[in-house]
């Protein structure tokens, strides 16, 4: 992303505190992955840990995204508020966000907890119900894999 600028500048978001708003009431996210000449897209709730600058991700322990990560661990993703559509005059309202960072398979358990903690907490009005079926005990975080996004850079952009 570094180089490149917004065709239509006018609609770029520039205010950090509205473009971590976004990330806060977002709730799931489009990934792209590259490994060689091969790309990947997938999308995935996530939860937004703000003092730590990233999003945490829960997978499978097997699958393509872990192969992808483990050959390149650059990744994109985009988050989308979709506004609506205004009918009549040909426009989308929205604000998107576009994020470059570096994808990470969380293995320190409380590293692992803590980015379950920060997903169920993003995600759930109220977590406990999840925490307690889904991570009952500490053999439940090796169920399931953690991946940490290191946003290294984010770009808004909002449509009017």
């Amino acid at each position: 992303m570094p180089g490149y600028h917004m065709f239509k500048g006018e609609r770029e978001i520039l205010d950090g505190d509205i473009l971590r708003e976004i990330l806060r009431r977002g709730r799931f996210t489009i990934l792209a992955l590259c490994r060689e000449d091969e790309p990947y897209i997938v999308t995935l709730s996530y939860g937004y840990d703000e003092k730590a600058n990233c999003l945490y991700f829960h997978t499978a322990l097997k699958g393509a995204k872990l192969l992808f990560i483990e050959s390149n661990d650059r990744a994109c993703a985009t988050v989308i508020e979709d506004k609506g559509y205004v009918q009549g005059e040909c426009r989308h309202c929205y604000r998107s966000l576009v994020l470059a960072g570096r994808m990470k398979l969380v293995t320190e358990l409380e590293e692992k907890k803590h980015g379950f903690e920060v997903l169920l907490d993003h995600l759930e009005s109220d977590p406990r119900a999840p925490k307690a079926k889904y991570l009952p005990d500490e053999g439940s975080y090796s169920r399931a894999h953690i991946l940490r996004l290191d946003i290294e850079e984010i770009r808004g952009k909002e449509g009017r």
